[in-house]
């Protein structure tokens, strides 16, 4: 029996996840039918509320629609409540309406699966203080880095965000200038969407050093702005989110089929598609 599977964004025509949850699917000779579709904010709830109906079994939820998915859910996995987003939605025996969110989880899987790079003890700063921010922190934390600083153009939304991660761990934030980060980074993640109109996050050279390992949540055919930047700078490795999106997709994928797929064919794949 095919099982249905979807996912929700505006737009939604660039979308790579039909193919990632195929090629997971055929791992399994899972039989599957997973479709994009194109939704509006006044048409979300009812969209999702069809879907289900016609005997959908979950969708992810892509750009604008995570805050308004986190909102339409009957329950939420911890994850997806600390992220204030949710990207994964299915339903339980009861048919109530459960929100999860993969960000996280497919970055620090991304990072340390595929490229070996090493969370704990490392200074982290990140760019951005939205909701792809949010997605990340908690998961990050839980690998205990020895500090994470938030920079962003408004410095209170960094103060806000760090603010209500501290019952956690003691976050820094500072504004666009960097100028509370006096220190060369090990990690530098770009959480803002500088990359998708071709802009530069961030300016200071002196946070990149031949150790820092620079990673862009944004991915393209080629090198974003941003890693472009940094490549130049001496750092010594610079990554775009193609690995990310395939782990973030593993992740929703094993929590509606319980089957945990093999990522890296897959992002060989992606590589070349």
């Amino acid at each position: 029996m095919t099982k249905k599977f979807a996912v929700f964004g505006n737009p939604i025509e660039h979308s790579k996840s039909p193919p990632i949850h195929q090629h997971f699917a055929r791992q399994f000779d899972l039989d599957i039918d997973y479709r994009k579709i194109r939704s509006t904010p006044e048409a979300f709830a009812s969209d999702v509320e069809r879907f289900f109906n016609n005997g959908g079994v979950g969708c992810n939820v892509t750009v604008p629609f995570k805050e308004q998915a986190f909102e339409l859910c009957d329950a939420l996995t911890h994850t997806a409540q600390t992220a204030g987003a949710v990207n994964t939605l299915y339903q339980d025996a009861d048919n109530k309406l459960w929100g999860h969110n993969s960000d996280g989880a497919g970055l620090v899987n991304d990072l340390g699966k595929n490229h070996q790079v090493e969370i704990k003890d490392s200074a982290i700063l990140i760019l951005g203080a939205g909701g792809a921010t949010r997605g990340i922190l908690e998961p990050l934390i839980s690998k205990q880095p020895a500090s994470i600083t938030i920079a962003n153009r408004t410095v209170a939304k960094a103060d806000r965000l760090a603010s209500e991660f501290n019952s956690i761990f003691d976050i820094r934030s500072t504004g666009a200038d960097l100028s509370g980060f006096n220190r060369a980074a090990d990690l530098v993640i770009n959480a803002t969407s500088a990359s998708l109109s071709s802009e530069l996050p961030i300016s200071r050279e002196d946070v990149i050093a031949n150790h820092t390992i620079c990673y862009d949540l944004a991915y393209a055919a080629e090198p974003t702005t941003f890693l472009q930047w940094t490549a130049t700078r001496g750092a010594a490795r610079s990554i775009d989110g193609k690995g990310m999106l395939i782990e973030q997709a593993a992740v929703s994928f094993f929590t509606w089929t319980k089957m945990q797929p093999d990522t890296a064919p897959v992002i060989e794949w992606l590589a070349h598609n």
